[in-house]
Formats: structure tokens, sequence, C-alpha cells
């Protein structure tokens, strides 16, 4: 008993003198080209063209042809979503998307929200830009940058637009009412994919700022998951004091001497920092630590070493790209959704949903670019880029929710980010919180503003 309390002091004493570095630095806001051949000599076009979405019978017709030749694999018996997307289940997908899903209309949906498009660094950078239907009363609105991940998109923020940007209508208070700008990462849906080697999160997030100056924003809130919590926090780090705010429901920790402690066990949970809800999220630690990310990172190891030849077949079958994708919005939703014949897929979302942000990668053809993106971040190893030794020091507000794919107690979280003010632990939810659970996240990110705005 007594060696297993000094050797917790001792770890405790380390830790503290670890996380008590605050050193602040900035990345350096430099400047890049991604768009091919070389840097033309005469001045990029900042001018900001409306951009509609599309479609023709032509891409209707080659898309059911495609669905038309699909060949199914009987799945194994008891296997649900075991060994990956239920070929079974998959059928009736296929049967509504060729039958029922009427995408033109869903292209009027996508098309209910402003969409732009704007050059940066020699890219297409598209974005939907949506501002209050009514404010009160002496009120200016709050920007708000949203970035999604893969394999989402910009669609993911469709439900909780209208939260943020008309709350009163919705239940909520019109205390705080946004601007929300949501733009695609370059090689996602609508926005340029990079002719060059190198895009990663860095270069995203000094684009998005750029867009974000471009039109007329020097302080604004930043928000993302997945990828876009990286992005998001690659724009704190690189300009700060353009940041009023930073709001994450994902943390990407990497230098985080803290994250060794849960193999202390249950037993001292409670003495280094961890509550009751962390425990319950974090343990048993074997399965969520080490079984659990195994399982679910295949795609990871693909795509971050040789992405474009899986990304062949993908960009080919329309039905294998749903698969591929509809899978993660499983698991990831909840991975005890593994247990079910269906995935539990529409226990969350609706096909037609689901489907639309499968149509976005389809009719874009940008599954193999962004696939590149993790090549491009993971490519060349964890702990090889200065951003993620850097600490951010703007007010940040987390969103635990308790079926993401590792939970990041706050302890952990406030490492990366000194100036943590607000850390949720949230109801319900999963890995898409935007797209599951828009109200829940929409109410957080309010709380946060308002304790942001109160320092």
């Amino acid at each position: 008993m007594w060696l297993e309390l000094l050797l917790a002091s001792v770890l405790g004493l380390v830790i503290y003198r670890f996380v008590s570095r605050d050193k602040e630095e900035t990345l350096p806001l430099e400047d890049g080209w991604w768009g091919p051949g070389s840097k033309p000599s005469a001045r990029e076009d900042e001018s900001i063209r409306p951009f509609k979405v599309e479609t023709s019978d032509e891409e209707i017709k080659d898309l059911h042809q495609r669905i038309d030749r699909f060949r199914a694999s009987p799945p194994l018996e008891g296997s649900r979503f075991h060994y990956g997307f239920n070929s079974n289940y998959l059928k009736k997908v296929v049967s509504f998307w060729r039958n029922e899903f009427d995408w033109r209309k869903q292209v009027e949906i996508l098309n209910q929200y402003p969409h732009f498009k704007t050059k940066i660094e020699g890219l297409d950078i598209h974005f939907i830009h949506v501002k209050p239907p009514q404010l009160p009363s002496g009120r200016t609105p709050k920007p708000l940058l949203m970035v999604h991940g893969w394999p989402g998109s910009f669609y993911e923020f469709y439900k909780i637009i209208p939260l943020l940007t008309d709350p009163k209508p919705h239940g909520l208070s019109d205390e705080h009412v946004f601007e929300v700008i949501c733009p695609s990462i370059p090689g996602y849906g609508f926005s340029e994919a990079s002719s060059k080697k190198g895009f990663n999160t860095v270069a995203t997030a000094r684009i998005f700022y750029k867009l974000m100056s471009r039109l007329g924003f020097q302080k604004f809130y930043i928000q993302g998951g997945d990828w876009g919590s990286l992005i998001c926090t690659n724009i704190a780090q690189m300009v700060p004091n353009h940041v009023k705010g930073l709001h994450l429901n994902l943390a990407f920790i990497t230098k985080n001497i803290y994250t060794l402690t849960p193999l202390l066990g249950r037993r001292f949970g409670r003495f280094l920092g961890y509550t009751e809800r962390d425990i319950e999220l974090l343990y048993p630690f074997k399965e969520k630590a080490f079984y659990s990310i195994m399982r679910e990172s295949g795609y990871l190891h693909i795509q971050a070493t040789k992405p474009d030849t899986v990304g062949c077949a993908l960009n080919d079958s329309p039905v294998g790209l749903a698969a591929y994708i509809l899978e993660k919005f499983s698991t990831w939703t909840n991975q005890e959704y593994r247990e079910l014949e269906d995935g539990g897929l529409e226990r969350k979302y609706s096909l037609e949903d689901l489907l639309t942000n499968i149509m976005i990668y389809w009719t874009t053809g940008t599954i193999v670019s962004s696939q590149r993106f993790y090549k491009e971040n993971m490519g060349q190893g964890i702990k090889v880029h200065r951003h993620e030794r850097m600490k951010v020091f703007v007010p940040t507000g987390y969103s635990a929710f308790p079926s993401e794919i590792m939970h990041a107690p706050e302890k952990w979280v406030k490492v990366k980010y000194p100036k943590l003010i607000s850390y949720s632990y949230m109801e319900r939810g999963g890995h898409f919180a935007a797209f599951e659970e828009p109200k829940l996240l929409a109410q957080d990110i309010r709380k946060f503003v308002s304790l942001a705005e109160r320092q």
C-alpha cells in the first residue's frame, strides 16, 4: 500500500512539473501555392463568387447504372457489423438509394443556404455563409467558423445552423446569435484539391484564416471535431489574437503524460483527479484504449500510407463508397451498434441525410483527395509536426460526448489547452456531434461563448 502511494505521489510530482511549463508560441503565418504548376506572377483573384450545387440527368443515370451492377457478397452467419458493413442491410440501403432517394430534392436542400467560392493559395475554396434572418435590436452577430472532418462534409452542420443563427424559434435564448461560415476542406466536396504534396491541417488553417479575413472578420469564434478540431487548433496556434474562442468536440492529445495515468487502474483514478464520469468512460482501459482503437483504425493505416489504391475502388463504385463511409457513421456514433444487423444507422440518422453526405463525395469525385489528407498529416509519423508539441492559449471549450472513440478527461485537455474555461460531459452522442445531436452541441457552444465573453 505504502509503495503504491509513493509511486502515485512521484508520478503526481512529475505530472505537475511537466504540465506547469506553459510556453506561449505561435505557428508562423506563412504562404503557399497549391494549385497546378508554378505560382503565377499576377495577383490572385480575391473575388467571392456565388455558387450553386447542381445535378443533371446524365449524373443520375450514371449513378443508377453503377448501382444496378452492384455485386453483393453474403455476410457470415451472425456477423452483424463485426466484419464491417453487413451486406444484407447494404441491400436495403442500395434499394432505397436506387428507388426512393431523390437527389434533385436533396440538391434543393443543399442550396437552402448561400454557397460561395473564392480562390486562396491557388485553390477554389467552397463555403456556406449563413447570416441571422433577424437580430435583436442593437445586436451584432458573432462570427463562427465551423469545420468538418472525414468522412463528413459541410452538410453535417445543416441542422445546427438554424439553432445558432436563429435560436429563439428553436427554444433557445437569443443572447448569442451567430453568423456561421462552414467551408469545405480542400479536397473535400466542392473545394478544389491540392495539386501538390504536403497539404496538411496547418495549410488548411492558414487558408481558412485568410477566408475569414477576406470576409471582413478580424476576430471570430471557431469550432470543430475530427479534422476540424485540429484545423481550428492550428488557427488558434497561428493567429491567437484573431480567435475570440475555440470550441472542440474532439481533442488530439499526443504529448501528455496524463495519458499514462489510467494504467495505474481505477484505484488511483480519483487521487489523480479523474471524476466518476471519467472513470466510467475510460474503463475497462484495455478494451477502450487498445482493442477498440485497433478495431476502428484500419482505415487510418491505409489512408495514412497508400490512400490512392483503395481510392481507385471507392471512386469507381458508389455502393463501395457508401459501405466504406457509412460503416463509420455506425460504429463512430456508438461502438455497441456493431452488435446490430443494421449497424444502428437509422437510430440516429435518416437514410436521406446519410446518402446526401455520400453524394457530396460521389458527385465531386473527392474520396481520393479526402483520404490523402491522412497521408499528408500522418504519413511522417506522430509528434513530428511542430504544432503537435505546442499548446493553445485562447479561451477553449470542450464537449465530451460519451460515445466518442476515445474519452479525453478534462485533465488531459487542459494540458494542451491551458485556457480551458468550459468542459462539459454531454448527455449522449458520439463522433459526429453536430450531425447527431445538434441541439446539445449548440447549447454547449452557447454556454462556452457566455463564459468567454465574461472574461
